[in-house]
């Protein structure tokens, strides 16, 4: 059965299929060059730590947001190759993620 979506039927004897939604690998820890800075623009004057320069699939991206939420316990979210997590937590993260084996995090800001 085919993996492709929203193709019915093409007239086009030269037509080539492309996936448009291809996941990419995930680089390994120590290749991820992270950076983690507080963020307050557009949210109403309220902090949060930004996580951002991710480079792999979606899942591998959550299970990171997921982790960290946990242990800084607090909310968050995870999209567009970056992570936010609710409140000014960039010493903690920072850390946690050296700690993870991101070892190219850099903090960036005062």
């Amino acid at each position: 059965m085919s993996k492709r979506k929203n193709i019915v039927y093409s007239t086009n004897p030269n037509y080539d299929y492309d996936d448009e939604n291809e996941e990419l690998d995930t680089l390994n820890k120590n290749m991820q060059a992270l950076k983690v800075l507080i963020d307050r623009k557009q949210r109403k004057g309220k902090s949060v730590t930004l996580v951002s320069g991710f480079v792999g699939c979606e899942d591998d991206l959550k299970d990171l947001a997921k982790t960290l939420k946990s242990k800084c316990g607090v909310g968050g979210s995870a999209k567009d190759n970056e992570i936010l997590i609710q409140g000014e937590f960039k010493e903690k993260v920072f850390e946690l993620l050296i700690n993870m084996g991101y070892s190219k995090t850099k903090k960036v800001g005062g």
